[in-house]
């Protein structure tokens, strides 16, 4: 493994601001959960103990779980955790599997380039748009597929940076 004294400088700031970044994911990812957890016991509370079910809470829900859902595959990316990226290229020889991490790594930044342009699109389509029930902006359930894809493409492109300056360890992790 490659010593700090050994990476360029631009890698090193590179890696502190992807690893920030994705520390806040992890936190609002997190707050959005226990957030959640907390308005279903509202939730069941409402309903079971003072018969009024909050109407609220259904679609609240569905706007926190995009954020855990897609903050977390963001994460998954740069922590080179999430599953759908890693399978295949782990269970392969090592002079395949540098070639299979080049090719994830350009289709990850592909994939996160597309989800951000067409996720954009859909923000600014729903934006005017009202949510029933809460009145915010039906644009919010689309917002974090938008902040995901120009996360993965940070991400995968920080990759590619990396194993273009031979300085990526994954295609030797398991040797």
């Amino acid at each position: 493994m490659n010593k700090d004294s050994d990476t360029p400088q631009f890698l090193r700031v590179m890696d502190s601001v992807f690893n920030f970044l994705s520390r806040i994911c992890l936190i609002i990812a997190g707050v959005a959960l226990v957030v959640m957890t907390l308005m279903f016991a509202w939730l069941v509370f409402g309903r079971y103990v003072l018969n009024a079910t909050p109407t609220w809470v259904e679609q609240v829900s569905h706007l926190l779980l995009m954020v855990i859902a897609f903050l977390g595959a963001a994460v998954g990316v740069q922590q080179d955790t999430h599953l759908s990226v890693v399978l295949f290229r782990d269970a392969v020889p090592s002079v395949i599997r540098s070639v299979f991490v080049f090719v994830t790594d350009v289709l990850m930044a592909g994939f996160g380039a597309f989800m951000f342009w067409y996720g954009l699109e859909l923000t600014q389509f729903k934006w005017k748009m009202l949510i029933p029930l809460i009145q915010v902006s039906e644009g919010f359930r689309s917002l974090p597929l938008t902040i995901c894809g120009a996360l993965v493409f940070l991400f995968s492109t920080g990759h590619l940076i990396r194993l273009l300056l031979r300085l990526d360890q994954r295609s030797n992790r398991l040797d």
